[in-house]
């Protein structure tokens, strides 16, 4: 009996332990970590749902017309929608004017914009003393479910020719070009697609250093509107720039056009965040100079190495050795012996660096046309708007500076009211080299419509870079531009859980 009571006394006891320890832990309102054992499997990615673009030329009253390209390559059937609104001045709280949506994924859309005329808002004033106006123009796309899956963006000028990939909003941009000795004409273009008013500055580095003494800082991007600021006088004599556009609060998205003067000239394309490692692809086969912009934004000299990586492998191109940078500036390599060779470039530094390309050509009033530091493709590269009519030839130019790489090419024609046609072909490129894909007309398709195209890195392939160059047809053509391709994901990778974790509420 004695042995029974007291069985039943420390059973008791162990029940009101356990029953007050539970209490214990519903009284916390943190998050208890129970064990750091093996982890559950996680989801390797998830769609894409929702993406959010801006332009700034179409609708904008300085520029000489056009539009914007815009095609969705989701990995599967679905339905979205992609939504196309005026960017406001003076800024607005709910947005701009809807111009039209678009809702058949896997077909490229062609629309043009017309200027916008309304009034603009005063200007304000940058700490440092550059103006910053309001300006009438410029999109933004929203675009959710299938239509934001595999998107890609571009801005057109008249006649259909694409100018830039319209950009995502963020917080960190980085451009590189030429300086106002060449370009008298240097304007920054800030867009605030987002209901937030965001907070901007610009740190500038030129061939004689950081830019010191006219700091251009506290500019203020309303809520869905655009403001530029004109930044000559500021470079005044520089020969090579570097702008650095950041945000303290909200996000933008930054856009950067150059100018000879004579025409509307060129949009430089957003550069990579510096790093020690870097390849510019897309340089084509046509004649003319070529020239490298790099900066260093550090403190730090940099010690350059560069390879060619050419459809005859790499090596180092003359002019290319024992190239020292000083810390804090951004400066100009010519490339003479690259003229008329396609090729990607591979940037070795001892610190971080970001560098742009220059090729002879471009439209009216560019510099020449450029090609910027970009990512392998990841998933996918979507080109949303590519020509191959009479007077314009476009193509490919892939290359896989370290291992061989294999990628499908699905050229893709037709409209949400027609039906596709579909040319695919799969591009073998040797480790080391670059291969030259021209990019023909779909056949079926109307003829002298635009195209768009896919470019997958199939299985087992190596890390594969594209740019895309649109040039003159016939002997010795004009290069008109150098589009690099950029991925266009349809699903986002998930980071693997570590711990397990139980949270309780009272």
């Amino acid at each position: 009996m004695r042995n029974l009571r007291t069985s039943r006394i420390v059973l008791g006891a162990a029940v009101i332990l356990v029953l007050g320890g539970l209490y214990e832990v519903g009284s916390l309102k943190h998050s208890v970590a129970l064990t750091a054992g093996q982890a559950v499997s996680p989801v390797r990615s998830v769609p894409v749902t929702a993406v959010t673009r801006a332009c700034p030329s179409p609708g904008w009253a300085g520029g000489t017309g056009g539009g914007i390209a815009l095609m969705a390559a989701p990995a599967r059937a679905g339905t979205g929608q992609a939504m196309v609104n005026r960017l406001a001045a003076a800024g607005s709280a709910t947005g701009g004017t809807l111009l039209f949506s678009a809702t058949h994924p896997g077909y490229l859309q062609l629309t043009g914009v017309g200027t916008d005329k309304g009034a603009a808002a005063q200007a304000q004033k940058a700490s440092g003393g550059v103006a910053t106006l309001p300006v009438r123009g410029g999109v933004v796309v929203r675009a959710t479910g299938a239509m934001a899956q595999g998107l890609e963006v571009e801005q057109t000028a008249a006649g259909g020719l694409p100018t830039a990939s319209c950009g995502s909003p963020g917080t960190d941009f980085w451009f590189i070009g030429p300086g106002q000795h060449t370009v008298p004409r240097i304007v920054l273009f800030l867009m605030n697609p987002t209901g937030q008013a965001a907070d901007a500055a610009v740190d500038v580095f030129t061939d004689a250093g950081p830019l010191q003494g006219t700091a251009d800082t506290g500019i203020t991007v309303p809520p869905h509107g655009m403001v530029v600021q004109f930044l000559a006088t500021m470079l005044h004599g520089s020969r090579s720039v570097a702008l650095h556009v950041r945000t303290s609060t909200g996000q933008v998205v930054a856009a950067v056009q150059e100018s000879t003067g004579t025409g509307p000239g060129a949009w430089l394309p957003v550069a990579e965040t510096p790093a020690t490692h870097l390849v510019i692809p897309g340089l084509p086969g046509t004649a003319g100079a070529r020239q490298l912009y790099v900066t260093v934004p550090g403190v730090q000299d940099a010690k350059l190495k560069l390879k060619a990586v050419t459809s005859r492998g790499s090596y180092e191109p003359t002019g290319a050795g024992g190239i020292d940078i000083p810390g804090g500036s951004a400066v100009a390599i010519a490339l003479p012996s690259l003229g008329g060779i396609p090729a990607a470039l591979k940037l070795t530094a001892s610190v971080p660096v970001t560098a742009v390309a220059m090729a002879s050509g471009g439209t009216a009033g560019a510099p020449g046309a450029f090609t910027a530091a970009a990512a392998a493709i990841q998933e996918q590269g979507v080109v949303a708007d590519d020509l191959s009519t009479a007077g314009r030839l476009s193509s490919l130019v892939l290359s896989a500076p370290r291992a061989a790489a294999r990628v499908r090419v699905a050229e893709t024609a037709g409209s949400g009211t027609n039906s596709v046609h579909r040319t695919v072909q799969v591009v073998p490129v040797k480790a080391g080299h670059s291969v030259v894909f021209p990019l023909a007309a779909v056949r079926g398709a109307t003829k002298g419509s635009a195209f768009a195209v896919v470019i997958t890195p199939l299985a087992g392939s190596g890390p594969v870079y594209a740019g895309r160059a649109i040039v003159g047809s016939g002997n010795g053509g004009l290069l008109q531009a150098i589009l690099p391709v950029p991925s266009a994901l349809t699903s986002v990778p998930l980071p693997a859980v570590r711990n397990a974790f139980l949270t309780t509420v009272p």
